[in-house]
């Protein structure tokens, strides 16, 4: 494992990003948790091989099972295709990066109609629909309230009513017109699309296709602690293990959940936010009212795409049990897991809408 394997982000970048691959009884991080050896308890994961990269502000891994034994190096160069995907997609989808066409796209299509890359016109009537079918709960517009949060967080103060109530108006998909020939168009300055909720489950999904297309039928590609997807088994299990992180206790395991040819994503705010005056903010902030949002501890979302379950995930946290209630009711391959604060002292009682018993696993504690 130790020859240099070529990767075409050497190139494209100009810099080595197969950042480490790590063989033989290492896990993914949170993904992969071990031992287990009595019925019902957590799935034990066993020797994977994992391929990493940085992008999009965040860790993205590769891990597969065994490679094959013809050439163990060529699943590793479809893993490396697989990441180079990931960085042009952040270099299309990024708002923190001024050429990018999404960048372009927030710049001019307050002025005239924009023509948009196929891909990404259908993710965003993607996002479409799930801001229709979640009422706003999740809304890729709501980037000038996050940057006002961002802002004031900085300098140790709460926005005004007045700051959040000009930042409003700015919100909503409604303010964005999609054309039949795939192209986009703002009907007032200041709209801007921001797909922090959504791209990084896209960029998983646009990961998964490269693997797909070499017929690589066992392996699990995550981006960061928050979203996953997997294919085929692990270890001898149908499906591979990914734990889920207690939301009062994140240094520990609330359970796992085995994954199988879906996606799953987690939005919760224990890890960013901060004080004020006593008084604690998180970093999800609801479209609607402008204020950060503490209905909930987490939610895990369970779809067939990634993209789905990252902004499914957001628009259930704002949305709260009944918003998630209802979609999962209306889509039957979307199923979550939402956890409430506890009424009192630590015991938490999560809502499962959907995940079957056989494919959760709780931690005794």
């Amino acid at each position: 494992m130790s020859d240099p394997i070529p990767n075409r982000r050497d190139f494209l970048a100009g810099r080595a990003l197969r950042d480490e691959i790590v063989a033989v009884g290492q896990t993914a991080g949170d993904a992969l948790l071990g031992e287990a050896d009595e019925p019902r308890r957590e799935p034990t994961s066993g020797a994977t091989v994992r391929l990493a990269t940085s992008a999009m502000a965040t860790d993205f891994s590769v891990i597969l099972n065994e490679a094959h034994r013809d050439d163990p190096r060529q699943p590793l160069r479809w893993a490396s295709e697989a990441l180079d995907v990931i960085h042009l997609l952040e270099d299309q989808l990024s708002v923190y990066r001024p050429h990018t066409e999404l960048s372009q796209l927030n710049r001019v299509a307050a002025t005239r109609p924009v023509a948009v890359e196929e891909r990404l016109f259908e993710l965003l009537c993607r996002a479409r629909e799930i801001w229709r079918e979640t009422d706003g709960c999740f809304d890729p517009t709501s980037g000038p309230l996050i940057t006002l949060w961002r802002q004031c967080r900085k300098e140790v103060r709460l926005p005004t009513a007045a700051e959040i109530a000009e930042r409003l108006t700015l919100v909503g998909l409604n303010a964005v017109k999609f054309g039949d020939d795939s192209s986009m168009a703002f009907d007032r300055t200041g709209v801007e699309l921001n797909l922090g909720s959504i791209g990084k489950g896209y960029a998983l999904d646009r990961a998964a296709e490269i693997l797909l297309e070499h017929e690589l039928t066992e392996w699990l590609i995550q981006g960061g602690h928050s979203s996953v997807i997997a294919r085929g088994g692990h270890n001898g299990l149908p499906g591979w293990p990914v734990g889920l992180r207690n939301p009062l206790l994140p240094q520990r395991r609330l359970g796992t959940i085995l994954l199988r040819d879906q996606a799953l994503a987690t939005s919760g705010t224990a890890v960013q936010h901060f004080r004020f005056e006593g008084k604690r903010y998180g970093h999800i902030i609801d479209p609607r009212s402008g204020w950060p949002t503490d209905n909930l501890l987490s939610v895990t979302v369970l779809a067939p795409t990634a993209a789905e379950a990252d902004a499914l995930s957001t628009a259930f946290f704002v949305g709260g049990v009944e918003i998630a209630r209802r979609y999962c009711s209306n889509h039957r391959s979307v199923s979550a897991l939402l956890i409430p604060p506890p009424v009192g002292g630590l015991r938490l009682e999560p809502v499962n809408l959907g995940i079957p018993p056989e494919q959760i696993f709780w931690n005794d504690e």
